[in-house]
Parts: structure tokens; sequence; C-alpha cells
């Protein structure tokens, strides 16, 4: 992830608007642009094709993960989702 690309998921951890920016202007992650459908204070989903991004913000850090067109999204949510929660748990 280039740094220009952190500073895109940080800005948009910053928004406080109810219908965050990057909500209309995607988000680019490894080169390649996401259209974002979730956007709230903890966590980014981003959708391209079949594949997407899940980007979760923990206590110390901030998880970017990308699953293939043969992962169920809803499954990578929930891995990625419980991830964050363990460590924001024992804090980080």
């Amino acid at each position: 992830v280039a740094p220009a690309e952190i500073k895109e998921v940080v800005t948009a951890y910053k928004d406080s608007k109810d219908v965050k920016s990057v909500q209309s202007t995607g988000l680019h992650i490894a080169g390649q642009k996401y259209v974002v459908i979730k956007a709230d204070d903890r966590s980014l989903y981003g959708k391209k094709g079949k594949e997407g991004i899940i980007i979760v913000k923990t206590t110390q850090a901030i998880l970017v993960t990308h699953y293939p067109e043969t992962i169920q999204p809803g499954s990578a949510t929930n891995t990625v989702e419980q991830l964050g929660d363990y460590l924001v748990s024992v804090g980080y």
C-alpha cells in the first residue's frame, strides 16, 4: 500500500460527515480503485467487480485486507472484523 493510499484511508477515517466523501470518490489500494460500499468510524469496505477490500481500524493499527472473487464477502468481512475485535481487546 503506497503512502498516498494510506493518506486516503486516514482522510476517510477523519471525515466526520454521515456520508463520507470516500463513498462518492472511491478508494485506491495497491494501485486499484475500489467503490466504497460502507464507511464508518471503524470500517471501510470496498468492491471492484467480485473482489474487494476490508479496512478495519484498531487502537494502534489499520488492517488493510483484500479478498479475491473466490471468497464470499461476508466470510471475509466476518474474519477481518473478528481479528479487529481481538486486537482491540488486547489493547492493540
